[in-house]
C-alpha cells in the first residue's frame, strides 16, 4: 500500500504516471492538446464576442431604433466562424486522445504480455493466473482511463487563466469575486484525491484477488460439483466480492459528495454574480453586455473546471492500475532453465547433476549419467521420490540446482501425465500453430495410437472444448503425446504420460515410438511392469539417490528395495487372480 498522507509524494506520483503514460505516444497526445488548446482560446473568445453583439448591435439597435445589416450580418459570420473553429478543436482532442489513450493501452498490454512470455515456467508457478489476466486486462484499462479527460483538463487551465484577467478586467470588484472560486473549487478537488485515492488502490487490489478466485472456481468446476462445494464457493467469492464492493461503495460515496460540491458551489455563486452585476449596471459602472459577457464567462468555466474534477477523480484508478503494472514489469526476471544447457553433444549427459526446486529442498544429489540415442529408459521409484522432478529439469521447465547438461540436440519434448488441451481442434492442438502437413499430422496421431480422432463429427477439425473436455483422460494423453511426436524430439521425456491407457495400448503406443524415434532419446516415468520390462535400462529412485541406469533384471538381482517395488506392482494383480478363483 502506498502513503497517502504525504501531498508532496502525491504530487510526485501524479507527475510520474502522466509522464509515464505521455512518453508512449507524444506526438498524439501533443495533438489532443493543441486541439484542447484552440477550443479553450475560442471559448473565452466566445464571450467577448457576446459582448460586442449585446453592444453594439443589439442594444444600439433599441437606443438608436436603426438597424444595421452589415453589423448584424457581421456578428452571425463571426459566430459561425467561432463555433467552426470551436468545433473543430473539439474533434481533434477527442479523437487525438482516444487514440493516445488506447494506442497507449496496447503498449502497455505488449508491455504486461512480453513479461508473461519471457519469465520462465517456475516464474508462473508462484503466480495467480488470474491476478495475471487482471493486470494485463482490468489494471491496462484503470492505467489510460485519466488520459481521456486530461487534455480537456489541461485547457480548462488555460481557460481560466485567459478568462481570469478577462473577468478582472471587466470589473475588478466582480473579478476577484468571480475567481476567487476557482481555488475553492481546486481544493475541493484535492482534498477528493487525498480522501478517494486510497479506496481505488484497496479496490484494484481485491480485483485482482476476485479475478483470480474465479479463475481458480471456473478450472475446478467439476470438483466443485463433484464435492457438493457450491455454497463454499459461492461463500468465498461473496466474501472477496464484498471486499471490492465496500471499497467501490466508499469511493462513489466520497465521489457523490465532491461533485454536489462542485454543483453547489459554482450556482451559488452565479446567483450572487448576478445579483451583485445587477447593482453594477444600475450604477453605471457596467454595461448590459458586460455583463451578460461576464456571466456567461464564469458560466463556461463551470463545466470545464467539473472535468478538472472528472481527471482528478480517474486519478488513483490510474494510478493504482498503473503501479500494479509496474510491479509486474519490474519483477526480477529469472533465467530460463534451459540456457543452463552446457552444450550440443552426441548424447544426453548429465553431470555432477543436483535436482530440486531450490537449493534448500534437494531431491537428487550429485547425479550422473549418460542417455544414448535410441535407448529407452524408464524411471521407477515410489510416489513422492522425484522423479518428475527429474523429468522437468532435464526439459528445461525447472532449473537444475548445479552441475551440467548436453543435449544431442535443442529439441526436447516433456508429455506430462496431466496434458492440457486447448479449446480448439484436434488439428490446433497437434500442430500449435506451426505448418505442419496433414500427412505429418495423421503419422503422428498414428504413432500416439489417436486413430479415435476420424470417428469424432468433424475429425481432425473438431472443437473438443475447454482443456479437451469432450474426451476422456486417455484420448487427452494421446492427443497431447502425438503434439510432441510431430516433432520428431531428439529428447523425448514421458512423466507417465501413458497412465490413461490399457497395458495393449500401452504397449503399442511405446512400440511405435520405438520403430518411428529410432534416433531419439526416450525417458518415461513408469509404475507398470509390462512397461518396466521392456526398457532398455531402468533408473530406481530410492532415498534421494538413484541406482542405475542398468537393466531391468541386474536391479532384480542387486537391489532388494528395487526387487520390493515390483513385488508390489504384481501383488494386486495376484490378489485379484485369487479372489476371482475363490468367488468361481
Amino acid at each position: 500500500m502506498h502513503d497517502h498522507s504525504s501531498t508532496s509524494g502525491r504530487f510526485q506520483r501524479t507527475i510520474k504516471l502522466l509522464r509515464a503514460l505521455i512518453s508512449y505516444h507524444p506526438a498524439l497526445f501533443s495533438i489532443s492538446m493543441g486541439g484542447a488548446a484552440l477550443f479553450a482560446v475560442c471559448t473565452v473568445a466566445s464571450s467577448w464576442l457576446l459582448r460586442w453583439i449585446i453592444d453594439e448591435v443589439i442594444v444600439r439597435r433599441f437606443d438608436s431604433q436603426h438597424f444595421s445589416l452589415s453589423r448584424t450580418l457581421a456578428a452571425v459570420g463571426l459566430l459561425l466562424s467561432l463555433s467552426l473553429i470551436r468545433a473543430g478543436g473539439v474533434i481533434v482532442r477527442r479523437s487525438f486522445a482516444g487514440r493516445a489513450q488506447w494506442r497507449t493501452a496496447q503498449s502497455l498490454t505488449d508491455e504486461v504480455v512480453d513479461v508473461l512470455v519471457q519469465q520462465p515456467p517456475q516464474w508462473h508457478r508462484q503466480q495467480s493466473t488470474g491476478d495475471l489476466l487482471t493486470r494485463a486486462g482490468v489494471d491496462v484499462d484503470a492505467s489510460v482511463a485519466v488520459m481521456a479527460p486530461l487534455p480537456y483538463a489541461s485547457s480548462v487551465i488555460l481557460m481560466m487563466v485567459i478568462a481570469g484577467y478577462g473577468l478582472i478586467s471587466n470589473d475588478a470588484i466582480l473579478g476577484i469575486a468571480a475567481t476567487a472560486i476557482f481555488p475553492l473549487l481546486i481544493g475541493l478537488n484535492v482534498l477528493y484525491q487525498r480522501r478517494v485515492d486510497k479506496w481505488f488502490d484497496i479496490a484494484q487490489g481485491e480485483l485482482g484477488s476476485l479475478s483470480a478466485a474465479v479463475h481458480e472456481s471456473f478450472e475446478g468446476v467439476t470438483v466443485v460439483k463433484a464435492f457438493g462445494a457450491e455454497n463454499r464457493e459461492t461463500e468465498r467469492l461473496a466474501v472477496i466480492a464484498s471486499r471490492v464492493q465496500d471499497a467501490r461503495v466508499e469511493a462513489i460515496r466520497l465521489r457523490s459528495l465532491f461533485e454536489a460540491a462542485l454543483d453547489f458551489v459554482p450556482n451559488l455563486t452565479n446567483i450572487c454574480l448576478v445579483i451583485g452585476g445587477a447593482f453594477r449596471v444600475r450604477s453605471g459602472d457596467l454595461s448590459v453586455g458586460e455583463l451578460a459577457s461576464f456571466i456567461y464567462m464564469f458560466t463556461l468555466l463551470v463545466f470545464p473546471l467539473r472535468l478538472i474534477g472528472y481527471a482528478l477523480s480517474e486519478m488513483p484508478r490510474s494510478q493504482a492500475g498503473f503501479d500494479r503494472i509496474q510491479t509486474l514489469r519490474l519483477s526480477p526476471m529469472l533465467t530460463d532453465p534451459r540456457l543452463k544447457y552446457a552444450r550440443q553433444g552426441t548424447a544426453l549427459e548429465m553431470r555432477s547433476v543436483s535436482v530440486g526446486h531450490d537449493p534448500e529442498h534437494v531431491l537428487l544429489n550429485d547425479f550422473s549419467a549418460t542417455f544414448q540415442p535410441g535407448t529407452f529408459t524408464a524411471l521407477v521409484g515410489y510416489t513422492g521420490c522425484g522423479k518428475s522432478t527429474f523429468l522437468q529439469s532435464l526439459a528445461g521447465v525447472i532449473p537444475f540446482v548445479c552441475g551440467e547438461i548436453s543435449s544431442p540436440g535443442n529439441n526436447v519434448c516433456l508429455v506430462f501425465q496431466e496434458p492440457f488441451l486447448f479449446g480448439t481442434s484436434v488439428r490446433d492442438n497437434v500442430c500449435m500453430g506451426e505448418p505442419f502437413g496433414d500427412e505429418e499430422m495423421y503419422w503422428s496421431l498414428a504413432v500416439a495410437e489417436a486413430d479415435f480422432v476420424h470417428q469424432l463429427p468433424q475429425g481432425v477439425d473438431t472443437i473438443i472444448g475447454e482443456r479437451g473436455v469432450g474426451l476422456s483422460g486417455g484420448q487427452r494423453q494421446r492427443i497431447a503425446l502425438a503434439r510432441a511426436i510431430i516433432r520428431r524430439p531428439q529428447v523425448l521425456l514421458l512423466d507417465d504420460t501413458t497412465s490413461a491407457l490399457d497395458p495393449n495400448t500401452e504397449m503399442k503406443v511405446l512400440k511405435n515410438i520405438e520403430n518411428e524415434l529410432s534416433d531419439a532419446v526416450v525417458i518415461a516415468v513408469a509404475s507398470r511392469p509390462s512397461l518396466i520390462g521392456m526398457a532398455d535400462y531402468v533408473m530406481f529412485f530410492h532415498q534421494e539417490t538413484i541406482v542405475g541406469p542398468s537393466q531391468h533384471l541386474e536391479l532384480l538381482v542387486q537391489s532388494g528395495p528395487y526387487r520390493a517395488l515390483m513385488q508390489a506392482y504384481e501383488r494386486p494383480t495376484e490378489q485379484v487372480s485369487a479372489q476371482s478363483k475363490d468367488l468361481l
